[in-house]
C-alpha cells in the first residue's frame, strides 16, 4: 500500500471515527433531555445508520440536516418512547447546536492558525481534525448541559407548545448554511498587501455569525421559558382572584346566617313561652301550627346540603340556592373528609366552577315547543352533586342537564378544575350523553394525621 493510499485510508477512518463520536453524543443528549435510558446496542445501531446517511448526504446541507433530525427523532419515538413533537424538537435543537458549535470552532481555529504550530496548519490533517473535534464536542457538551439544566423542565403540554421553537431553529440553520455556501464559493482576490486581510475579515464574520446563531437559540429558549412562567403566573393570579371572590361570598353568607341565627336565639325563649301558654290553654292545634312555623324558620337557617365541611356547606347552599330559584331541580349527596389535607379553597374551586357551569348549562337548556325533548323529567333541568371516599381517593361528580354538541370546549372554569386535580395528583374527566353532562374529579387525599384517624373511625 502506497503512502497516498495509506493517507486516504487514515483520512477515511478519521472521518468514520468523528462521525461515530458525533452521533453517539447526539443520541446521549437526546436520552438525557427526554429523561430516558438508552441501551448500548441502540447507540451502535444509530451510529451505523447515521454514518451511512452521512456518506450519502452531508449534515451541513438542508437535506442532510433533515435526514439526521428524522433519524434522531425516530430514536426518540421508538427507543425512548417519547412523543413525536418533543422528539423532533429536541433532535433539531441537538443537531443545530452541534453544527453551530462546529462552525464557531472552525472559524476560531482559522483565525488562530497563523500562531499555531505547523502541525495544525493542514486543515485536513489528523492533528487539526482531532483538535477541532475535541473543542467542538466540549463546546457542544457545555451547550447541551445548559439546555438540560435550564430548559428541559416542562410538562407534556408545554413541550407540545414548545414545538413552535423549531421554526426559528430551522431559520437559523438555513441562514447560516446559506452564508457558508456563499463564503465557500467566494474567490478571494490575492492582493499585494490586502489579500490576507480579506480572508481574515471573512473568518471574523463567520465566527460572529455562528456565535450569534448559538446565542439566538438560547435567547429563543429563554424567551419561551419566561412566557411559560408568565402564563403560569397569570393562571395563579386568576385562581387567587377567584378564591378571593368566593371567599367574599362565603363571608357574606356566613354573616347573614349568623344574623338570622342570633335573632332566632334571641326570640327562642319567647317562642317556648308562647307554646307553653297554648298547650296550657288546650289550644293544641295552634301549638302544633306554631311549632311547624318554627321548624320552617330553623330549616331556612340550616344548610340545604351537609357535606361534613362547613366552608363547602356555605358554598353549596349559595350555589344550589341560586339553582333552585331558577327552577332547577337540585340534589346533593356529597360527603367530604374534614379536617383533612385537602384545602377547603381547592375543593371550593372545583365545586364552584362545576356548579357555575352546571347552572349555565341548565339555563341554556331550552326546548321550545318540545317539552318532551327533556328526557330527564325536569323542564328546567337538574343538578346532582355526589361524592365518595375510597381509601386515599376522593371522587366528586357533578351531573347536570345539558344540551349542545358532544365536544365540550375547556374554558377557564374547567381549566381551574383541572389545575386543582393535577395539584393533588388526580385527574378530571368529562362525559356527555344525550342531554346529560357528567364531570368527574378524582383527588388523592394527602396522608394527614387527622385523615388517617378519621378513616380508622
Amino acid at each position: 500500500m502506497g503512502a497516498g493510499n495509506m493517507a486516504e485510508y487514515l483520512d477515511f477512518l478519521m472521518y468514520i471515527f468523528t462521525d461515530v463520536i458525533e452521533t453517539v453524543f447526539l443520541l446521549f443528549f437526546l436520552g438525557k433531555i427526554l429523561k430516558k435510558k438508552i441501551c448500548p446496542p441502540f447507540y451502535f445501531l444509530f451510529a451505523v445508520c447515521a454514518v451511512l446517511v452521512g456518506n450519502v448526504v452531508s449534515a451541513r446541507t438542508i437535506t442532510g440536516f433533515v435526514a439526521l433530525v428524522l433519524l434522531l427523532s425516530a430514536c426518540g419515538i421508538f427507543v425512548c418512547h417519547a412523543d413525536v413533537k418533543s422528539s423532533i424538537l429536541y433532535a433539531a435543537l441537538a443537531v443545530e447546536i452541534m453544527l453551530l458549535c462546529y462552525g464557531v470552532v472552525k472559524s476560531l481555529l482559522a483565525l488562530l492558525r497563523p500562531w499555531m504550530p505547523a502541525v495544525f496548519h493542514d486543515t485536513d490533517g489528523i492533528a487539526s481534525m482531532l483538535a477541532s473535534e475535541a473543542i467542538s464536542l466540549a463546546l457542544s457538551g457545555f451547550c447541551y448541559y445548559i439546555v438540560y439544566r435550564y430548559f428541559s423542565c416542562y410538562s407534556a403540554a408545554e413541550q407540545q407548545q414548545m414545538f413552535l421553537v423549531i421554526i426559528p431553529i430551522l431559520m437559523i440553520f438555513i441562514m447560516s448554511e446559506y452564508i457558508n455556501t456563499i463564503e465557500s464559493e467566494w474567490q478571494f482576490e490575492v492582493l499585494d498587501d490586502g489579500g490576507g486581510s480579506r480572508d481574515l475579515f471573512s473568518h471574523w464574520q463567520l465566527l460572529a455569525m455562528h456565535f450569534l446563531g448559538l446565542l439566538s437559540l438560547f435567547c429563543i429558549l429563554f424567551s419561551y421559558k419566561k412566557l411559560q412562567q408568565n402564563f403560569c403566573l397569570s393562571t395563579k393570579i386568576s385562581l387567587l382572584e377567584q378564591e378571593e371572590h368566593s371567599l367574599n361570598q362565603y363571608v357574606e353568607e356566613a354573616k347573614n346566617r349568623y344574623d338570622r341565627t342570633k335573632s332566632f336565639r334571641h326570640d327562642i325563649r319567647n317562642h317556648i313561652a308562647l307554646i307553653k301558654d297554648l298547650l296550657a290553654s288546650g289550644k293544641f292545634k295552634e301549638a302544633v301550627s306554631y311549632i311547624e312555623d318554627m321548624d320552617h324558620m330553623a330549616e331556612k337557617m340550616s344548610f340545604p346540603c351537609s357535606t361534613n365541611n362547613p366552608v363547602v356547606d356555605i358554598l353549596m347552599g349559595n350555589k344550589l340556592g341560586i339553582a333552585e330559584s331558577m327552577g332547577i331541580s337540585v340534589d346533593c349527596s356529597l360527603l367530604l373528609p374534614y379536617p383533612c389535607g385537602l384545602k377547603d379553597m381547592d375543593i371550593c374551586i372545583v365545586l364552584s366552577n362545576a356548579l357555575d357551569n352546571a347552572i349555565q348549562a341548565c339555563k341554556n337548556m331550552t326546548f321550545p315547543d318540545q317539552p318532551e325533548a327533556c328526557n330527564t323529567g325536569c323542564p328546567n333541568g337538574y343538578i346532582h352533586v355526589s361524592g365518595r371516599i375510597q381509601g386515599d381517593f376522593l371522587m366528586m361528580e357533578v351531573e347536570n342537564s345539558f344540551r349542545g354538541k358532544c365536544s365540550v370546549k375547556i374554558g377557564t372554569g374547567l381549566s381551574n378544575i383541572k389545575a386543582v386535580a393535577e395539584k393533588y395528583s388526580g385527574a378530571m374527566s368529562i362525559e356527555t350523553r344525550e342531554n346529560v353532562f357528567v364531570l368527574q374529579v378524582l383527588l388523592v387525599i394527602p396522608q394527614h394525621p387527622e385523615c388517617i384517624s378519621q378513616q380508622m373511625d
